[in-house]
């Protein structure tokens, strides 16, 4: 039986039994995850940021594991980059996608860290990509898709706003069956849809949820472990109050 099909018979059984589930928290971290956490190559203000991000929860959550390819898409600093690099080891490969748009309207500090990466010799199964989001394309079958505190962007005047339906539907075609779309974002009032998308930083969860399943994904599961219930939804995600701390949804979609 492929990996694929695999991983997809699980996901029904799952979702007959009880629908969409929420992740344990108390999830056992995988020793390829613990050892690409410790990688000393990786710069010390990302180490700095493991505890608040729950790296190696979500990264267990999203089951990524060795010999898979993974997209992370919207890469920013490269701080899952290069943790996806070790955890998929020397026999899977790393696809880090850089938005031309992105990169033609924000400053070259937000995407310097992804930069860095692609002159790095010691990251040969890492590969980054520049492309119009209109032009998606990924050159293999993907186990994982990834994006971190970015889908709200999608809708934003300096992405162009992207066309979300059909880039939806591309992630889609760029799974393998079975394979996992994985979504993290700042979560905004209940009912507010994108209307705080470009101020706030932040977008309502049921809207996001729509969007991605309109495309054909299933929501398998959702973890707990970025939420925070004392943030009021009202405050930009950069804010010094909540910077860091923000509540974010985690949801994990797959490609039947």
């Amino acid at each position: 039986m492929t990996k694929g099909l695999s991983k997809s018979i699980a996901a029904l059984v799952g979702m007959l039994i009880c629908g969409a589930t929420s992740a344990d928290t108390a999830t056992d971290i995988p020793k390829n995850v613990l050892d690409a956490l410790a990688d000393p190559r990786r710069p010390a203000e990302q180490r700095d940021l493991d505890t608040a991000r729950h790296a190696a929860r979500v990264i267990t959550f999203a089951q990524v594991t060795s010999g898979e390819r993974v997209l992370d898409f919207m890469p920013g600093s490269g701080y899952f980059t290069r943790i996806f690099s070790d955890v998929v080891g020397p026999k899977g490969h790393v696809y880090a996608l850089l938005p031309s748009e992105q990169i033609a309207n924000c400053p070259p500090r937000e995407i310097a860290g992804t930069r860095s990466i692609e002159r790095d010799p010691s990251y040969q199964n890492v590969t980054v990509l520049t492309r119009s989001l209109s032009k998606f394309s990924i050159p293999q079958k993907l186990d994982l898709i990834w994006t971190s505190q970015n889908y709200h962007d999608l809708h934003d005047s300096f992405l162009g706003p992207a066309d979300v339906a059909a880039l939806n539907r591309a992630f889609f075609g760029a799974l393998k069956p079975g394979g996992v779309f994985l979504v993290i974002d700042h979560v905004a009032e209940p009912n507010s849809g994108l209307r705080d998308t470009d101020t706030l930083h932040r977008i309502d969860p049921v809207r996001m949820k729509n969007e991605i399943e309109a495309a054909g994904f299933v929501l398998e599961s959702e973890s707990d472990v970025l939420r925070n219930p004392n943030d009021g939804h009202h405050l930009t995600v950069f804010d010094p109050s909540i910077r860091g701390n923000t509540d974010q949804v985690t949801y994990l979609f797959r490609r039947p």
